[in-house]
């Protein structure tokens, strides 16, 4: 960090009370800082950052999701931190200088987003999507066979906080868990048996329910294809809240169409928003919600945003290493 903190600026765009505000500008020490943010909007689904610009040539840190297109403008800055668990925007090549750090949320939307997809499976194993369907048809019609949850396996890819709130819960019904991640060695809690991404061919035939919770990389694009849909049984869920892309969606459409799995639950699409023709969106068999699963509608996940920028402010002044920081 080579400003020094009298030529600092933090530029603190969450919607924070007056007693926050305080314990802010105490974490900050010497480290002058701008609060813009509105607390009226503390109770929306995703919070907004705007950066006055006068603003934006000064700052040196940056508390919020400012679009990524404006990136240029902050020309001294040092360190961004994000409200999002993802991002994907600021990553990409020539968004921001290699030189900046960026910290990001992860760890405040585990519980929201695990119950989302918890949700999403017994929606989809009994039938409700297919119910909605008849219901907007004054349809009366039997959709025949229900699944229950207790007694199969829950396959978790992506074992970080998401992955293991939803195993915590799958526990809680019955199921046993499996995780895969890139280093098995790591244990989860809510997960019986950790494997590498080298077993995932071997384990989905296994799996009653498939959940991703894996980010966007090269290594996770498509990583359930034709060809991995084609190893699950008939009976099985696939839901989906990671990143988009981690599912092929012509080939999740034409599964479904086929009756090859029994449904699917997804939170995020490739693309987003999904255009209007693709033939997910008439699938009686897949649920499909707007990548809200992560929205701040519980407090705690409010508090936890919160908590993990306090200290990133507080390590900020005190020039120590940064919590979250995320790898470019």
């Amino acid at each position: 960090m080579g400003i020094e903190n009298a030529h600092k600026l933090i530029v603190n765009c969450l919607p924070l009370n007056e007693s926050e505000r305080q314990a802010f500008a105490k974490a900050a020490r010497d480290v002058p800082q701008k609060f813009v943010g509105d607390e009226s909007r503390r109770g929306d689904m995703v919070w907004s950052a705007s950066v006055p610009e006068e603003l934006r040539a000064e700052a040196t840190a940056v508390i919020g999701n400012f679009p990524a297109g404006d990136a240029g403008q902050y020309k001294r800055l040092e360190w961004l931190q994000t409200f999002s668990a993802g991002m994907d925007a600021y990553v990409r090549p020539g968004v921001l200088p290699h030189g900046v750090m960026i910290t990001n949320a992860t760890g405040a939307y585990g519980r929201s987003v695990a119950e989302h997809m918890f949700a999403m499976m017994w929606a989809v194993m009994k039938n409700f999507g297919r119910y909605g369907f008849n219901q907007r048809e004054h349809r009366w019609q039997d959709e025949g066979s229900a699944l229950s949850p207790e007694g199969g396996i829950a396959l978790v890819i992506g074992t970080g906080d998401i992955g293991s709130h939803f195993g915590r819960l799958a526990q809680s019904v019955g199921m046993h868990t499996f995780g895969v991640r890139r280093h098995p060695e790591v244990r989860a809690e809510g997960i019986e048996k950790m494997y590498g991404f080298e077993r995932l061919d071997a384990l989905l035939p296994l799996a009653d329910v498939v959940v991703m919770a894996v980010p966007r990389s090269p290594q996770t694009h498509h990583l359930l294809d034709a060809a991995r849909l084609g190893k699950l049984k008939s009976t099985a869920v696939v839901i989906n809240a990671g990143r988009g892309d981690a599912i092929d969606a012509d080939a999740l459409a034409v599964a479904l169409r086929e009756g090859r799995i029994h449904g699917a639950g997804l939170d995020v699409t490739e693309p987003e928003p999904l255009p209007a023709e693709h033939p997910l969106w008439g699938e009686p068999r897949c649920l499909i919600t707007p990548h809200v699963a992560g929205g701040n509608h519980l407090e705690e996940t409010s508090e936890q945003i919160i908590r993990i920028a306090l200290h990133n402010v507080s390590r900020y002044a005190k020039q120590q290493e940064l919590l979250n920081l995320v790898s470019r």
